[in-house]
């Protein structure tokens, strides 16, 4: 199975060049940097006692920005690589001042260009997030003695059934893993059938969260005199759902203004036709337009901007939950003080989302009447300080877990 991965692998290199020309005129792709992806780099590694951290994405990202915070602390380490395989993560990446973290791009996942990595950064050990498992990553890693940590580890029903259709071939792979630290209690059954050795149950990354304010003055002045109802994550179909709930609401709150942070922005446009094809008012963020009072919709285009306009809600929907996505976390807008709303589609967070319910913090939603008679309900409380509290507590804990298990490789 190897053999045929790799081949799959040089394959998708033969045509490259096109692939990455699409992807830069779409702009999935940084026309300076794209290189790194074939381990082509401009400047030369410092190669003491790296640490490395690879996460897909955004998300990813920002949930191990804590761990690296504490690393950088840490005066065994002279150098943590991280690194991701989109421009949005690099993009969040760069808002960040990290003394001894750089970013690069992750290599196309071929045993040639998987072992010019590792010879070229040299890392002492390899922290992977979430679901990111590499096969020829993993094997060379394994072949220089590199230690394979796994971090908020997360393993779905549905990734399982695809990597139980070559069950030789995963359990290969997964019990290269030197250590994993799953989110949730799924996923350790799932690592155990997958031949991972050592699992440690640590909890999912994305309670902890910085106690910092996110909102400035200017944002909080733009939008003083607006009741706002926040649509966080959503997928197609649901900004439809969400513009038509406010029509229903803006009958009862004249002052009302939904915000809808869409989980692609690059649907951006094809979201604000929808919603102003049902005669809503509508401002793009990038668009820099002012909102006036008869603004209905103000959508979010830009990155890592999310907890600002969760500051100044107090409920918020999380999408991917009315359509059959499983769901996005809701954990962000909930540290915040947001009442969740979802849909019944919640099962990528399900033990997020128990726990949420158990705390009288989250409600399922299944139409437009029943949402619309929970935001009546909600969207004026005092916000629940006490719960507020209790999940940063949990957030505390969990990244205290994942940092001493981390430690014990450095």
């Amino acid at each position: 199975m190897f053999f045929i991965y790799e081949v799959l692998g040089l394959i998708f290199i033969l045509f490259s060049p096109l692939i990455f020309l699409i992807r830069i005129i779409l702009g999935k792709e940084n026309p300076k940097r794209f290189l790194e992806k074939f381990c082509i780099y401009s400047k030369k590694p410092n190669l003491k006692k790296t640490v490395w951290l690879h996460g897909a994405s955004v998300g990813e990202i920002l949930s191990v920005i804590p761990i690296i915070q504490e690393l950088e602390k840490n005066k065994k380490i002279s150098k943590i690589l991280l690194s991701s395989s989109t421009t949005s993560s690099a993009l969040i990446f760069s808002k960040y001042k990290f003394k001894k973290t750089t970013h690069i791009y992750f290599p196309i996942d071929t045993n040639y260009l998987t072992n010019k990595f590792i010879n070229f950064w040299k890392p002492k050990i390899a922290i992977f997030i979430d679901s990111e498992i590499w096969p020829n990553m993993f094997n060379n890693l394994e072949k220089n003695k590199i230690p394979i940590i796994l971090i908020n580890g997360r393993i779905t029903k549905k990734s399982f059934k695809r990597w139980m259709k070559f069950p030789s071939f995963a359990i290969k792979i997964f019990k290269k893993i030197s250590l994993a630290l799953p989110q949730n209690t799924e996923t350790i059954k799932y690592l155990k059938i997958l031949g991972v050795k050592k699992i440690k149950f640590a909890g999912n990354l994305k309670y902890f969260g910085q106690s910092k304010k996110f909102l400035d003055k200017s944002t909080k002045q733009k939008f003083k005199n607006r009741l706002i109802f926040c649509a966080a994550s959503t997928h197609y179909n649901e900004e439809l759902f969400i513009g038509k709930l406010h029509k229903e609401l803006k009958s009862k709150y004249k002052n009302l203004l939904t915000i809808i942070i869409p989980r692609h922005i690059n649907r951006t446009n094809s979201i604000n036709n929808e919603l102003e094809g049902i005669d809503l008012n509508t401002v793009i963020r990038s668009s820099r337009r002012k909102i006036s009072k008869s603004t209905d919709i103000y959508i979010v285009d830009t990155y890592g901007e999310a907890p600002k306009f969760y500051e100044l809600s107090k409920v918020t929907f999380l999408g991917g939950s009315l359509i059959k996505h499983g769901g996005q976390n809701p954990l962000e807008p909930a540290r915040l003080g947001n009442y969740i709303l979802h849909g019944p589609n919640i099962q990528n967070f399900k033990e997020v989302y128990k726990m949420l319910s158990k705390l009288s913090f989250s409600t399922k939603a299944n139409n437009i009447d029943n949402m619309k008679k929970i935001i009546e309900k909600k969207i004026e409380y005092k916000q629940n300080s006490k719960i507020i509290k209790k999940l940063n507590l949990i957030g505390i804990n969990i990244l205290k877990k994942n940092l001493i298990e981390i430690n014990k490789f450095i």
